[in-house]
């Protein structure tokens, strides 16, 4: 393939992602700031000539890092969604704190003349999964002075013919609180019975109390708590936005450098493993920062208002989890991206190359979402999870849930690093090769050619 001459260079600074990139001049500086006296050997040291040493190659990674780090974190786009993403975090967790808190716990006072009550009541809500607290009162006007004021929610006082409650609100007596006072109320009604039979009405209610239903399930079904269902989907649902977000935009930043030919510039001081290396560590940065920021938030606001129902240990460790997810996802997404974005030169073809990506994104996750509610431990999501490619969106929900032993967890874990390493040499090929074509469309056996 004929290489670009000297008459092809831009005679003006070339921009990429909004950064000035400029010509090798004598004085040192090089294309996209990566400065040629950085080295101790050959300033011009690119591409064919290489590098003087694995602390250059180092070096000029990180600079390309740093600067994709800078145009992502410069960009509008990025801190309008991340501020978007915190706040809807933010406002659900308190939106839920302040709806499920308002109801969530009823006060009923009774009169110290009626206190043998509260027992009947608080086992009456416990049966209905209620919570009550109860709260003695001197007399009636004390009672109704706590309604009045909205310290209790019902007074509740014991009619004079033993047959039921006499209930005081200050407008109107709440669905579960009424079935809560309709169950004591009968168990009062039933115990002056047994009284007035000559009956002992604590030992009948002990009899009662004692009396249950034994189940022998011969495939018994694990409990799976809800909100840890809701904090696995929720993990796997943002990785899942993720990589939909940041690994296009590989691509894209392939084809930007590519079609403006500000490539043909960077590669006259760096290599093609460099330049495709540094673009996926600096925007996987920023992607893993975005993702850590609403993680501390959400989960932060979830332990301190009582919403996220889970030890702080375990909760920190299953988003600590996620993020090493996100961090293999994305590492072995980035580089398909990158090379797919290669083979084309105009914005309008990304779509054909990298359609094959985001549908591999997208499966695992509407499968996950439409299937673990119902079954969490589906053995269809359990196998597509430990395939690599869908492992990153699938393993932080099983793990989020519960239903996921450690064995399958490293299992998959390894199975997608060894594809990774196997990605790092195919993508490599394909990247050096492709993106120093311009023009028509590289196909996938042009490019893993040796040029």
């Amino acid at each position: 393939m004929a290489q670009p001459t000297p008459d092809a260079t831009p005679a003006v600074p070339a921009t990429a992602d909004g950064v000035t990139v400029e010509p090798a001049r004598a004085d040192g500086v090089t294309a996209d700031g990566v400065t040629a006296d950085m080295a101790d050997g050959d300033p011009r040291a690119g591409a064919d000539t290489g590098v003087g040493g694995s602390g250059d190659a180092r070096r000029i990674l990180t600079l390309v890092a740093r600067r994709e780090i800078t145009v992502r974190l410069r960009s509008r786009a990025f801190q309008v969604t991340t501020v978007l993403f915190v706040l809807a975090i933010a406002a659900t967790t308190l939106i839920l704190d302040a709806v499920g808190g308002s109801s969530s716990t009823r006060t009923v006072a009774v009169t110290a003349a009626d206190g043998r009550q509260a027992a009947s009541i608080v086992a009456a809500a416990r049966s209905l999964d209620t919570d009550v607290r109860i709260r003695t009162v001197t007399d009636a006007a004390a009672g109704r002075a706590a309604v009045l004021d909205g310290d209790a929610d019902a007074l509740v006082r014991v009619t004079a013919a033993g047959g039921g409650y006499q209930v005081t609100v200050k407008e109107d007596l709440p669905d579960s609180l009424a079935s809560v006072l309709t169950v004591a109320a009968r168990q009062a009604a039933l115990e002056g019975q047994i009284s007035a039979l000559g009956g002992d009405p604590a030992m009948v209610g002990r009899a009662v109390a004692t009396a249950g239903v034994d189940v022998d399930a011969l495939h018994p079904r694990a409990h799976r708590d809800g909100t840890r269902l809701l904090l696995g989907l929720l993990s796997g649902g943002l990785i899942y936005i993720a990589l939909l977000t940041f690994g296009p935009q590989v691509a894209q930043g392939v084809i930007e450098e590519k079609s403006s030919r500000v490539v043909e510039l960077l590669l006259a001081v760096v290599r093609p493993w460099q330049l495709m290396a540094g673009k996926v560590v600096g925007i996987g940065v920023v992607a893993l920062g975005q993702l850590l920021l609403i993680g501390v938030v959400g989960v932060g606001l979830g332990l301190g208002t009582g919403e996220l129902d889970l030890p702080a240990g375990i909760a920190v460790g299953k988003v600590a989890s996620a993020l090493l997810w996100f961090l293999v996802g994305f590492s072995m997404y980035a580089l398909l991206f990158a090379a797919a974005g290669a083979l084309v030169s105009r914005q309008e073809d990304a779509a054909g190359v990298t359609t094959p990506m985001i549908a591999a994104i997208l499966i695992p996750y509407v499968v996950g979402i439409s299937v673990l509610p119902a079954s969490p431990d589906s053995s269809l999501v359990l196998i597509m999870a430990m395939i690599p490619l869908f492992a990153p969106v699938l393993m932080p929900m099983l793990i989020g849930i519960g239903s996921v032993a450690v064995w399958q967890v490293l299992v998959a874990f390894g199975l997608t690093l060894a594809l990774i390493a196997v990605l790092v040499w195919l993508t490599g090929r394909v990247y050096g090769n492709a993106v120093k074509r311009s023009g028509t469309r590289v196909s996938i056996r042009d490019a893993l050619r040796a040029t």
